[in-house]
């Protein structure tokens, strides 16, 4: 019996069908496979072409001999300034007295916080103690001085000192203190700007109103400390003749680049009229 072409026709489609179907079976094995093994190695490579992290070297401490070499000189300043010796004895008499208790109403902290700054301006420690090294030098100019200072300092206790010092113009914006002999001293303290450099700053600008030698005398200084690092430089500049805050603004600047290049391991440049 001779088949219909149609039974024909269905039989062939079939067949054809069942081809294409393990043909695309068997591409479809072989992607699942590539795949696989793609999904596999990926990872690997992606671990092996991962950049490798690099540790990063902790600055070098400030020796003795740095802290000696990032002295500001009298050629580094303006002006008549003077360079003397025994800077580290100076400390002012109108800074010493005993901050009123009773005036600070609402809060007892403040007036510790008063003592601690007139302290800390009369024994030069005005960021606390030193953790290293440590040098200062002095200036004077008629009836003014001018003292610089560079440190190594913890730098939590320093960056704690840095934001203390900020508070003050608030908590000491004028109080009184007494003297040994009972003489009363009226103490201001505002903010003053200090040149943008280094990592962190604050300067005050503090009189104090009393008697010396028997006579009104009105002290007045300029303070700034400045954080460079794990280091800082503190200026003070002033006296019964009045502030000196360009000749401060100008030490600060000097200052904090003759640190920095310290730090770096360069010797400071020469200042000006100075020959290297």
């Amino acid at each position: 019996m001779i088949p219909h072409p149609s039974a024909v026709v269905r039989a062939l489609a079939s067949a054809v069908a069942v081809t294409t179907l393990l043909a695309i079976a068997s591409c479809s094995g072989d992607g699942d496979a590539s795949q696989a093994s793609d999904a596999t190695a990926t990872p690997l490579a992606a671990r092996t072409s991962a950049p490798v992290p690099t540790r990063t070297s902790a600055p070098p401490r400030l020796t003795q001999a740095g802290a000696q070499a990032a002295l500001i000189t009298e050629e580094d300043l303006e002006g008549d300034w003077n360079q003397v010796k025994g800077a580290a004895a100076w400390g002012d008499t109108l800074l010493i007295g005993k901050v009123d208790v009773a005036q600070f109403l609402t809060s007892k902290a403040n007036a510790a916080d008063c003592q601690r700054l007139l302290d800390a301006l009369y024994d030069d420690d005005l960021l606390g103690e030193p953790s290293g090294a440590s040098a200062l030098t002095g200036f004077e100019q008629g009836d003014s001085r001018l003292l610089y200072q560079v440190a190594a300092y913890n730098p939590v206790r320093l960056s704690a000192s840095l934001a203390w010092l900020k508070t003050l113009p608030v908590k000491c914006d004028q109080f009184t203190a007494t003297d040994a002999k009972g003489g009363k001293r009226t103490v201001q303290v505002t903010t003053a700007s200090v040149p943008k450099q280094g990592d962190a700053r604050q300067g005050l600008h503090v009189t104090v109103q009393g008697t010396a030698n028997g006579e009104p005398a009105t002290l007045t200084l300029d303070v700034a400390a400045v954080r460079v690092g794990n280091d800082a430089i503190t200026v003070t500049a002033g006296g019964l003749a009045g502030g000196a805050h360009p000749s401060l603004e100008l030490a600060v600047r000097t200052g904090a680049q003759r640190l920095k290049e310290v730090q770096s391991g360069k010797t400071p440049a020469a200042g000006p009229g100075r020959t290297g």
